[in-house]
């Protein structure tokens, strides 16, 4: 690890300056609106010394990527550095011509954005666009350009380079791109890749790919690298140090190992309590959720800008600006969290060293009732209704044994869905058919949640939008409350959907953008033709009340409101039939882990109170092992492993479950270093031509000859589809830990 951060903001001291690579003294950055000035960053201070990496950390408008983009030159219309220094290998670039802050930017640094589709030119081929800043800031020939793009696309990884350069980025899945848009930072050798959220829109498997990727590139051209993120994870496992940003500011600066195992500023700790291993750390966990959000800096501000949302501020807080301290660790903090004591090695505190152990003062200064001494996590029952006992299951997943089991609310059957692939031309003939979803069964009981996960492409929302309705399958069966849905007129299709919806991923655009909230969440009451106007109204009245909603949001428009707020909108517009089963599709991936902590509450509390079933849909483990009580995980159309959630995700026996959990970024240095080695190479295969027998065979690294004949899913309550089980099923699953741990 590299020496403590020098970040001073606020303090009016700047030190230890030879060694930094890149340094901000002081920096603010405002952006003009029509509506007012947004003071995006108030006196920003750091430092990136040659070789090390820096993550920065915060919610979406804690400042961070304005940050990046102020360092790049590259802010948003009416965006402007309006104060402080930048500078760079000594030299500040706010005080030199623009030609040279130009070929600076162009050759001494590079940047990775968040998502590599909008950033890239669809029109333009792959090779084409990585070797431009060669021939714009190098002035390199076109043939020796593409031999460079093709040399640096054959060093981030990419597969046949040399096919590659000739594509389009449409004809590239997620990570492919990702590693182009790497490709492009890196190709004129700089000292400074800036990555921004790079692997926010990536499963974890290619998330994992890719974080390592950047750290074996940082050792082989011997950069820094600045890491924005919001994910907690990814930093603990890759960062030497860490700023945390709020509002425009920096409250806390330290070595990672510091940070994450005695977090002293109030907002570091919520950030780490909202997380979701952190209340699954303990079986009736849940989770932190920071009340109310980040402040409008567009309005002057005083006092600490968190203290409005802080369980531990006073008077002080309030009317005081709070300096960082001085140190190794710094943070603004008047209440910081204090270690009484630091875990043993190998002992049971060791294992929760993500959190501090305990904390003073003992009972924050605006504790309510009930809050006394409690700064972590409080217990609820982990489900809203008991959870299903113990069922022993046939190789399908089929029930054995009804008697002892209440009637499931969902059972599917050999499920398929496949989709007709067309070709290239004028004409798009019939190139095949597209396996997304292949001979799945499984039950989901009344009150239960059972998660789906498995990376992009592996059926999962398919097989969501099959159980609403969305889409006819093209076999099997998904019986909903003993009824077959495919069997239905459209007429009884519709009258079924009272009792099954849909909870989308990106709320605000599954919503009519010209429609008030008043008229969306009515909506569904007016097409089932569900009473009359008092009636509705009173109905959209307990909607609101059930997700925490007041009345005078139904007056406003969809892009009036935070995703969180969006998100707890379209929760409410699925329960305005109420129904008995809510399908999830990604419902919490696009929010910051404040926000997802809120919504996830709210799902359980809602399923408690109302017996709901939840199908849960992401490639998120962690969150899915908050949630659930059983996980199935699909893997390109198939069910590849069903059974209790602790079990699942503490026991995997398939070998690709096992590479979901290593490549789970974990929010503790140590874990994070301890991760196991199972790994996930290469790409996921063509759905319009799967592998035979089992289709992850060429992707496992315990394949063998085999495995060219497909497994079945056998087992008790924990099964798996693999001829080389990782584990055998655990005794405690057998013996009926069918609720989720």
């Amino acid at each position: 690890m590299s020496a403590p951060i020098n970040s001073t903001a606020g303090t009016g001291q700047v030190s230890g300056r030879s060694g930094s690579l890149l340094e901000l003294r002081h920096l603010r950055t405002d952006i003009a609106l029509r509506r007012g000035t947004v003071h995006a960053l108030d006196d920003v201070s750091l430092e990136v010394r040659p070789g090390e990496t820096l993550g920065i950390v915060g919610e979406s408008g804690s400042g961070k990527t304005m940050t990046a983009l102020s360092v790049m030159g590259l802010l948003p219309s009416g965006g402007e550095v309006v104060g402080g220094e930048i500078l760079f290998e000594g030299r500040d670039l706010r005080s030199l011509p623009p030609e040279e802050v130009r070929r600076i930017r162009g050759v001494r640094m590079g940047m990775v954005f968040q998502d590599p589709l909008t950033s890239l030119n669809p029109t333009m081929r792959i090779g084409t666009q990585v070797a431009e800043p060669l021939r714009v800031h190098q002035g390199v020939g076109k043939a020796q350009a593409r031999e460079q793009a093709i040399d640096i696309l054959r060093r981030v990884g990419m597969p046949r380079p040399d096919k590659v350069v000739d594509n389009y980025p449409h004809e590239l899945s997620g990570g492919m791109r990702q590693r182009v848009a790497i490709a492009m930072a890196l190709v004129c050798s700089p000292r400074l890749l800036i990555a921004d959220e790079p692997t926010t829109a990536l499963d974890v498997t290619t998330q994992r790919q890719i974080l390592e990727l950047i750290d074996d590139l940082r050792e082989e051209f011997g950069m820094a690298v600045v890491l924005v993120t919001h994910d907690l994870g990814v930093i603990a496992g890759r960062a030497d140090r860490v700023a945390v940003m709020y509002a425009g500011r920096v409250v806390e600066t330290a070595s990672t190992g510091e940070l994450f195992r005695s977090p002293r500023h109030r907002y570091t700790e919520a950030l780490m309590e909202a997380l979701p291993e952190s209340a699954t750390r303990e079986p009736n966990g849940r989770l932190y959720s920071i009340p109310g959000l980040p402040p409008d800096l567009s309005r002057p501000l005083t006092g600490c800008r968190f203290a409005p949302r802080c369980r531990y501020a006073t008077d002080d807080c309030r009317s005081s600006e709070v300096a960082l301290t001085a140190g190794p660790h710094q943070y603004a903090c008047l209440h910081p969290v204090t270690v009484s004591s630091a875990p043993a090695p190998g002992s049971p505190a060791a294992a929760t060293a993500g959190t501090p152990t305990a904390v003073s003062p003992a009972t924050p200064p605006n504790a309510g009732p009930g809050e006394a001494g409690t700064s972590a996590v409080a217990a609820e029952p982990r489900t809203g209704a008991p959870a299903p006992a113990p069922r022993p299951a046939g190789p399908a997943g089929t029930t054995e044994s009804r008697s002892a089991a209440p009637a499931p609310i969902l059972s599917i059957r050999e499920l398929v869905k496949d989709y007709p692939a067309n070709g290239g031309g004028l004409f798009r003939r019939a190139a095949g058919r597209v396996s997304a979803v292949a001979g799945v069964s499984l039950d989901v009981q009344p009150g239960e949640t059972f998660g789906l996960v498995g990376e992009s492409g592996c059926g999962k929302s398919t097989v969501g939008r099959l159980v609403v309705g969305l889409e006819r399958p093209t076999a099997g069966q998904v019986v909903l409350d003993g009824t077959d849905i495919a069997s239905l007129d459209r007429r009884e299709r519709r009258r079924m959907h009272r009792q099954v919806q849909l909870m989308f991923q990106d709320s605000y655009a599954a919503m009519n953008p010209r429609m008030r909230v008043d008229a969306i969440l009515a909506e569904p009451l007016e097409i089932q033709q569900v009473g009359d106007g008092a009636a509705r109204r009173a109905r959209i009245a307990t909607l609101l009340d059930q997700v925490g909603l007041s009345r005078r949001v139904l007056e406003r428009y969809p892009h009036e409101f935070s995703g969180g707020q969006l998100q707890r909108i379209g929760l409410a517009r699925s329960l305005a039939l109420q129904p008995r089963l809510i399908v999830g599709d990604e419902p919490v991936s696009a929010l910051d882990v404040s926000i997802q902590a809120q919504v996830l509450n709210l799902m359980r509390d809602l399923q408690r109170e109302l017996g709901l079933a939840y199908v849960f849909i992401s490639h998120d483990l962690s969150v899915v092992d908050y949630m659930s009580d059983r996980i199935g995980v699909m893997y390109l159309g198939k069910l590849v492993e069903v059974g209790p959630a602790h079990s699942v995700v503490r026991s995997a026996r398939h070998p690709y479950t096992q590479a979901l959990i290593d490549a789970v970024p974990s929010a503790s240095p140590d874990a994070a270093a301890d991760r196991g080695s199972m790994r996930i190479q290469g790409e996921l295969p063509s759905a319009v031509n799967p592998p035979t027998g089992c289709r992850f065979r060429t992707r496992c690294p315990i394949a063998a000859e085999i495995c060219r004949t497909e497994p079945p899913l056998t087992g008790g309550v924990h099964q798996v589809a693999c001829h080389f089980p990782l584990r055998p099923e655990s005794s405690a699953a057998t013996a009926g830990a069918g609720a989720a741990g």
